[in-house]
Parts: structure tokens; C-alpha cells; sequence
């Protein structure tokens, strides 16, 4: 088959899916309401920050190493590079890791940020990388506290370490950020992939701060995959709390019934009004780059034309739709890419 062809068949079969999933489209509750009711589920006790960082300078970049606090008991490793170009405001963009990574795994997107004049930070998300004792075993800590989580019968002290708890951490790296006086706090732009691209759009959704997204291999509906029976590459990134909830509710394996028990102790709503197609309206008219897989388990394509398709009618609303951009590399998995890599950067660059 000549190769424009092939072009053609993927670009008719992506239309179809996304008419297919535009159907499937279910009525969220006003911006608004999502909104307050997102911050008050997320929202804790502030405390100080307490920022402590170390500084390394180099011909090229200054890159500060510490912490800030979230919480009483939560500190914030955090991983800054700067560009040494002497003291002025700076755009700042936030990137994420994905689940079982470090923020270190960011070190080559931060500094292609400082080459573009931007000033790059990524954090390790709960239970990974230096929030834990000794040093995290990829996403062993991370499952571990999912399923504590589950297993919790104390109501007033519920943890939500799957995803949300990090959500509200980026809202307090983002008071920090602000806080500096290196940092244009109108130019502040946050991404991620994968896990860091959900926490991404949790985040920002509902920070008018974050003014321009990237999200990478992370779109999708929750409730789409449910209904679908699509769930098994969401549900397998924290596979061990998963199995411990199936024995615990008497079923001999995972299924449908007791994975949405878990989504909704661990990520409340998120089925519903929090699920992405509805957060998703909440980022317009500020820049979103959406980027993902033909083929990806974890962020099944027909769940994610769902979560776009919503933003765009939102975007439309705003006559903002040259803010709002796609690209789905064909045939791949759950896989990000070296196009799209640059593409985030370029994007960045844009609108910061």
C-alpha cells in the first residue's frame, strides 16, 4: 500500500473513533462547581514552605536541588535548572514523571527548557524518588501506599496516594514558584507523562496559575474505560492494590466491579465530574498540547477522543481553538516519543 494511503486510512479510522466517541459524551456539572468541589476535596492545611535548596552553577546552566513542604510531614524533593544568564524574571514550566520515575528522568527536557530561556523544574511525586527512605524501588512504595490506602476503614483520615495527593503537592509548587523572584508568575507552564501527565491535568485544571499544558500519553475517561471493559492498563499500574481489593471483596481475580471500588475510595469522582473529558474544559482558552498513541492500554484512544473532544467544544465556546493542538503517533503503545518530546518544548516556547 503506497504510503500516502496508509496516511489516509489512519487519519479516515482516527475520524471515525473520534464521531464514534463524541456520542459517548455524558453531561458534567458546570466549570464552576468542578472546580470548587476538586479543591475541596484535594485541599489540606497549609503550612510554610520552608524552601531549602543547594546550588550547583555551570557555564550554562544553575541547577538548585531541595525541598519545600506540602504538609506538616510532607516535603517536596524538588529539581530546578536555570539559565545562567543573570538575575531576571523567567518563564518556568513544571514537568512530571511517570509512574516509577524520578524527577531525574527529566534532567534532559530541563535543560533543553534552559537553552530556550526557560527555567525547568520537576519533582518526585509521592512515594517515588527521595520521598522515600533509602531511595524508591520504581513503583514498589507507590503500590504499597495505594493499597494501605484502600484498606483504610478511617474516613476522616483518608489518603488518596494514587494520583491525587501529588495534585495538591503541584499546587504548592506552584505557590512557590510564585514566590520567587526569579519567576514571571504569569509565565508558569506545567506537563508531564504518563502518571505526570494525570497529575498534570488534575493540577492545572483548576489553577488559572499554570497557564500553558502539555499532556503526554495521559487523556482518556475513566468512566469510558469501565463501561468498556478497557480498564486493565490503568488498573495495572498499581496491579498489587488491585489484587489485594479482589481478595478482600471476595473475587477470585480483577474485574470491573472491584477495580471502580478501588477508583472510587482512591480517586473519588473520578468516574464523573472529575473524570478528564470534564476537567479538560476547565484549561480553556489557555494553551493545551495533547499528545498520545494510536494503540495505548493505559489511555485507550476512544476514551481519549472523549476527554478532546470535550475540551475542544470548550476551546470552540472561547473562539480559542488555535490554543488547543493534537498529535496521536500511529501504531505505537504506551510509549512517549522523540517527536513528541519536541514537540512540548516547541509548544512551551510558544506560549511562554
Amino acid at each position: 500500500m503506497p504510503f500516502k494511503i496508509k496516511v489516509f486510512c489512519v487519519s479516515m479510522l482516527f475520524v471515525l473513533r473520534v464521531l464514534s466517541s463524541a456520542a459517548q459524551q455524558i453531561d458534567y456539572p458546570a466549570t464552576d462547581q468542578v472546580a470548587a468541589d476538586f479543591k475541596k476535596l484535594l485541599e489540606r492545611p497549609r503550612v510554610p514552605l520552608n524552601p531549602a535548596f543547594d546550588v550547583i552553577q555551570t557555564d550554562s546552566v544553575i541547577i538548585e536541588h531541595g525541598f519545600i513542604y506540602s504538609e506538616k510531614n510532607e516535603r517536596i524533593p524538588i529539581l530546578i535548572y536555570k539559565p545562567a544568564t543573570g538575575m531576571r524574571l523567567y518563564p518556568a514550566v513544571i514537568f512530571l514523571h511517570g509512574t516509577g520515575g524520578k524527577k531525574e528522568d527529566n534532567r534532559k527536557f530541563l535543560y533543553q527548557l534552559v537553552k530556550r530561556g526557560i527555567m525547568g523544574i520537576s519533582i518526585d511525586a509521592r512515594f517515588h524518588g527521595e520521598r522515600i527512605a533509602g531511595g524508591a524501588h520504581g513503583s514498589r512504595e507507590y503500590v504499597a501506599a495505594a493499597t494501605a490506602a484502600w484498606e483504610n476503614k478511617d474516613r476522616a483520615h483518608q489518603t488518596h496516594p494514587f494520583l491525587f495527593d501529588t495534585a495538591f503537592d503541584l499546587w504548592r509548587v506552584t505557590d512557590y514558584l510564585t514566590s520567587r523572584p526569579d519567576v514571571d508568575p504569569n509565565r508558569i507552564g506545567m506537563g508531564g507523562i504518563s502518571m505526570g501527565g494525570i497529575e498534570t491535568w488534575l493540577a492545572a485544571s483548576v489553577d488559572p496559575r499554570i497557564r500553558v499544558i502539555v499532556l503526554d500519553i495521559s487523556i482518556q475517561s475513566f468512566q469510558w474505560s469501565l463501561v468498556n471493559d478497557q480498564w486493565q492498563g490503568r488498573a495495572g499500574t498499581i496491579r498489587g492494590t488491585h489484587l489485594q481489593a479482589a481478595k478482600d471483596l471476595g473475587d477470585s481475580a480483577v474485574n470491573k466491579q472491584n477495580v471502580k471500588a478501588v477508583w472510587d475510595k482512591l480517586l473519588p469522582h473520578i468516574t464523573g465530574e472529575f473524570d478528564c473529558p470534564s476537567l479538560l474544559r476547565l484549561m480553556a482558552p489557555r494553551p493545551l498540547l495533547v499528545l498520545g498513541t494510536e494503540n495505548d492500554p493505559n489511555c485507550p484512544l476512544p476514551g481519549a477522543n472523549i476527554a478532546y473532544t470535550s475540551a475542544m467544544q470548550a476551546y470552540r465556546s472561547k473562539n480559542a481553538t488555535n490554543k488547543i493542538s493534537r498529535d496521536t503517533t500511529p501504531k505505537l503503545f504506551h510509549t512517549s516519543t522523540a517527536e513528541h518530546f519536541k514537540m512540548a518544548l516547541d509548544w512551551f516556547s510558544k506560549w511562554l
